[in-house]
């Protein structure tokens, strides 16, 4: 047998250590450079994303935990509610917390002013009505009591505090510093900021050309003449609502080629631009051809079905708890920001059923889920009061 020696030391990567440096300090200029407020990378592929100013539908985008830059997001809604509003204000107002550029179609600066209040950030506001619950799951329930008064053995029982306990508020201190990706707001309160007088509000008036191509050249002049860092949201409100727009718009000739161009205008190389539409479906239907094309030419399509307003379909819709809220209508996920050709996002969430619920401060997206049925009542009465049959009612 022949031995090799085994003495013989590893280098010490003293020399490939400036080569490193060197070529680590590009990328980290360029990701410096490319950063800006409330974009940070998705966690599924590492695209940059923005928040839609809900949590929730935040996890509910493919895994990208917000949407991406390019994307456009299609909300539609059944009824007379008002459902897709409130989430476009969120949506809106996460622009203006962020500094971003703000752009919305069809509305006057009153819709700008109703804005909702600002809370804070929406890890920190989750975290309150929990912070009581998670202290007290801290020791076992028996000593719960045990140190109260902060005397006796109980209080020699608190650890003091040493240099290794630093560690949590050092991170937390960390945590703190870093900037807010997403934000929860109060609908009661109106939004205070200095970056509301940046909103842009684009009007649905008449002029020498359609309509849509005097949007687009709006947008796209908006968008050329503002920074290449700038991140720029685009509202779209009640699409191709008769109240709003003129007959000639709903036409597939003029609403098709505006959303290609939409598109088109989105995918830029230099552009960082995000969209949100809603849609009534009660005056446009799905089943309907030129809404199957409107779909198709969105990133994403979630549908809210609200619940009716009464307190019997409240408590039988399902999903409620003794101490949740209940829901008030179903979200469906038809379509989301996926991009299989570069393998990013997650479709597992497309078909199935979520319940929504819209409170002051944020749009909660749970699973949704009937109660179980109720037995047969007759059996019910049949039974012995211990809650087993009767002896004579068994067979054998």
């Amino acid at each position: 047998m022949s031995f090799r020696k085994r003495n013989i030391g590893l280098s010490t990567g003293a020399d490939r250590t400036p080569a490193l440096k060197s070529s680590a300090q590009p990328q980290q200029s360029t990701t410096a450079a490319e950063s800006s407020p409330g974009i940070r990378p998705s966690p599924d592929d590492g695209r940059p994303t923005t928040s839609t100013g809900s949590r929730s539908l935040d996890n509910l985008l493919a895994g990208h935990g917000g949407l991406p830059l390019g994307k456009t997001l299609l909300i539609e809604e059944n009824g007379t509610t008002d459902f897709a509003g409130a989430l476009l204000r969120y949506y809106a107002a996460e622009g203006v917390v962020q500094d971003q550029k703000v752009h919305v179609v069809g509305m006057p600066e009153q819709w700008g002013r109703s804005l909702p209040g600002l809370i804070g950030p929406a890890d920190v506001a989750d975290e309150k009505p929990d912070k009581r619950k998670r202290e007290r799951m801290k020791i076992a329930w028996r000593y719960e009591r045990l140190g109260e008064f902060g005397a006796g053995v109980a209080g020699s029982r608190v650890p003091a505090a040493t240099s290794g306990d630093q560690g949590p508020s050092t991170a937390n201190g960390d945590q703190a510093q870093q900037p807010a990706f997403c934000h929860a707001f109060d609908l009661t309160k109106r939004l205070t900021h200095p970056s509301i007088a940046n909103i842009t509000y684009i009007p649905l008036g008449r002029s020498n050309e359609p309509l849509f191509v005097t949007i687009h050249k709006r947008l796209q002049a908006a968008i050329a003449q503002s920074p290449s860092n700038t991140v720029h949201r685009i509202i779209i409100p009640s699409l191709l609502n008769p109240t709003l727009y003129p007959p000639e718009t709903s036409q597939p000739d003029a609403v098709l080629p505006f959303l290609h161009s939409l598109r088109a205008l989105m995918s830029a190389p230099s552009a960082r631009v995000t969209a949100i539409i809603t849609m009534p479906l009660s005056l446009f239907p799905r089943s309907s051809g030129l809404v199957r094309w409107i779909e198709l030419l969105s990133d994403g399509v979630i549908e809210l079905c609200p619940f009716p307003h009464s307190a019997d379909a409240l408590a039988t819709s399902g999903a409620v708890t003794a101490g949740e809220e209940p829901p008030q209508g179903v979200l469906k996920t038809h379509r989301l920001p996926v991009l299989h050709e570069r393998g990013g996002g997650s479709d597992q969430n497309i078909g199935q059923d979520w319940a929504f619920t819209l409170s002051r401060r944020k749009f909660e997206i749970k699973p949704f889920s009937l109660p179980p049925a109720e037995g047969d009542k007759d059996a019910q009465e049949g039974a012995a009061p211990g809650g087993m049959p009767k002896k004579a009612d068994l067979e054998f």
